[in-house]
This record gives C-alpha cells, structure tokens and sequence, in this order.
C-alpha cells in the first residue's frame, strides 16, 4: 500500500466539521469539561484529510482538528466521471463503507460523516453506503482507508504485469 506524504503548505484546504462533542471528565473537585471536533479538510482536487482536535474551547479544538487532518493527507485517483476508479470497500473498526463507481450525472450518494470527506476529497460522482458502525469518528476514517486503497488501471496493470488494455478490457 502506497502512503505518500504531501506539504498541506502548497494546497488551498477547506475543512468541514463532521462532529463537535462535549466530553466531560470527572476528577476530585468536580467535572473538567472539554470539547473534541473531527475535522475533515480537502482541497477538491483529489487530496483528502481527517483529524482530530481536542481542546478546552471549541474553536481551538476545530483548529487543532485541522492541523492534525492537514498532516494525515491523502491522495485519491479520480477517474474521467470524477468518481473512484473502481468498487471498493473500507474498513475502519466496526464501520464500513462501500464505495461504488457512478456515471457522469449520478452525484454524490453518501450519508452525513463520509459525504464530508468525499466532497473535501472532489469527488463528483459516487454512491456510497455505510455498513455496520455509525459512529462518525469511525465512519470518517473508513471511507478514508477506503479511498486510500482505491488504483488507477495503470497502477494494476504494472503491479500485474500487464498491458492497461487487458486490465481495462
């Protein structure tokens, strides 16, 4: 698997707060309460990120959530529908996601938490469907394992040996 580290610096990112949640902890002289934001940020272009942001305020925590998912980017190859290249499904925890290939004009099928990274991610044409978990930390992640395993044909045919022709058909 093919993880490539790319400058967040060069890109213009958006972010889009999937989550913000309250967590309290209970200590000697009563509650600490602090906020956790999951953050997903993109830059419509086939570069995709989630990260995890915790914090006492909730904008510091939505930075911090930013900063994290700028450092744990990804690049997606994009077909000419501007759908994935291929049917695929990830797997993070207990959440699933499928992700399957759609012609020009389908749009963006997905629920809530994997809607955000797959329109941060530039993503056009898709259907998609959440199995198991929905928890949205969890679903966020797996859609983004899901596009992280996602090859152009040009990819397979030269991991298999062959022409893009056979692998196309």
């Amino acid at each position: 698997m093919r993880q490539e580290r790319i400058d967040a610096g060069q890109l213009e990112l958006e972010e889009k707060v999937v989550s913000i949640k309250r967590v309290t902890k209970v200590v000697k002289g009563g509650r600490n309460m602090r906020f956790t934001a999951l953050v997903v940020v993109g830059d419509g272009k086939g570069h995709v990120g989630a990260g995890l942001g915790k914090a006492t305020e909730i904008p510091e925590a939505i930075r911090k959530g930013k900063e994290d998912a700028a450092k744990k980017l990804i690049e997606v190859s994009l077909d000419e529908n501007d759908s994935v290249t291929h049917d695929t499904i990830g797997k993070f925890g207990s959440a699933s996601v499928l992700l399957k290939k759609a012609p020009d004009g389908t749009g963006v099928i997905a629920g809530g938490p994997a809607r955000a990274v797959i329109e941060m991610a530039g993503i056009k044409n898709i259907r998609t469907k959440s199995l198991g978990s929905n928890n949205k930390q969890n679903v966020v992640l797996a859609t983004i394992e899901g596009l992280k395993g996602i090859k152009t044909p040009e990819e397979v045919a030269r991991l298999r040996g062959k022409s893009i022709e056979e692998i196309v058909g």
